[in-house]
């Protein structure tokens, strides 16, 4: 019974540590933001600009047919039973605010997140950390920084390129290829939607993203001796990130529509 108080006991004190220098970890990226050295602007632009092709531009893809068959199969089963339901409000609920940004964060998550804990761990893993902070140059601002921005924004931007592919595309696969009734699908949505309903959606999508990026850039930068080290890294970046994000999905819907 002792055996397992303690490994409780230091189970609890090592979660509160490592949350503890998460929030420590990203408040001490935001400082960054505020700071605006004369060296380095570019550079910094450049990375952030890359990160966003990279997140956002390539993953387009992906996303637009995930949200085509998203949004034609709920609206093909929700239009079924319009009768027990309001169209807009369901397609509104499920789709801005909660599939939305959920899917858009797994899809960073799986896709874009992953390879960041990876990049960083061979960036320190093979000591090239050590080299730009020799150079004199904050790896904070060169490598935490860009990222941040550039998953965050990538991640909003793809909250809403899911909405508006899920909404509008699946109503117009639903209406050319199949016979059932769609009525005034597209002023339902329309009435049913406010600005709460926008808002949690793009609040959930930013948080998603700092969520996200600061936590792989910290596992990433937790590797230090083997390569062996990455993919155990990486796993636990990954777990971890989607644990955040169902925890923040459910306290701003709490926070929000309770």
């Amino acid at each position: 019974m002792d055996y397992i108080a303690g490994y409780i006991g230091r189970k609890a004190t090592s979660t509160t540590n490592h949350i503890s220098n998460l929030f420590a970890f990203t408040y001490r990226i935001f400082v960054l933001i505020f700071q605006k050295p004369e060296a380095g602007r570019a550079l910094v632009r450049r990375i952030t600009l890359e990160q966003v092709y990279f997140t956002c531009v390539q993953a387009l893809p992906i996303i637009i047919p995930i949200a085509l068959v998203f949004g034609s199969m709920l609206i093909i089963q929700f239009a079924k039973v319009s009768g027990q339901y309001d169209l807009g409000k369901t397609m509104v609920m499920l789709i801005v605010r909660e599939l939305g940004p959920v899917v858009t964060a797994l899809l960073v998550l799986l896709r874009s997140a992953t390879a960041v804990a990876i990049e960083i761990s061979y960036m320190n893993i093979f000591h090239e950390i050590d080299a730009i902070e020799m150079a004199g140059i904050d790896p904070m601002r060169i490598v935490c920084l860009p990222r941040l921005i550039g998953i965050t924004s990538a991640i909003l931007c793809l909250f809403i390129v899911f909405d508006l592919v899920a909404i509008i595309g699946g109503y117009l696969i639903v209406w050319v290829f199949t016979y059932i009734p769609m009525g005034d699908f597209m002023t339902q949505i329309g009435k049913a939607i406010t600005a709460t309903d926008i808002a949690v959606g793009i609040i959930k999508a930013i948080f998603f993203g700092i969520a996200i990026t600061v936590t792989c850039l910290k596992h990433g930068f937790s590797a230090k001796k083997l390569i062996a080290d990455i993919p155990v890294s990486t796993s636990k970046a990954a777990v971890e990130c989607f644990f955040y994000c169902l925890v923040i999905n459910v306290i701003i819907s709490i926070l929000f529509y309770l």
